[in-house]
């Protein structure tokens, strides 16, 4: 018996409120669905894009760290 013919008989058994209840859930899984993000990865491309912004993102963060150090030295010395 497929999914579907499973929960067709459950549906039947439901009262009115589990009735509105599963209608409510099933809303919200259709809305879920729109914003979930497909687990398919392709390594290669992450591998690429990894490659391509890694230089760069040791360049933004060795960017600041002469103030940040100046911040931790502050915040160290005593009043």
């Amino acid at each position: 018996m497929k999914v579907q013919e499973r929960l067709q008989e459950e549906i039947k058994s439901l009262n009115e409120q589990q009735l509105n209840d599963l209608e409510q859930y099933i809303a919200f899984l259709k809305y879920r669905s729109r914003f979930m993000i497909s687990q398919s990865f392709d390594n290669d491309n992450i591998f690429s894009l990894y490659r391509k912004y890694s230089k760069e993102d040791i360049e933004f963060a060795e960017e600041g760290m002469d103030d940040y150090i100046v911040g931790l030295n502050k915040e160290d010395t005593p009043l």
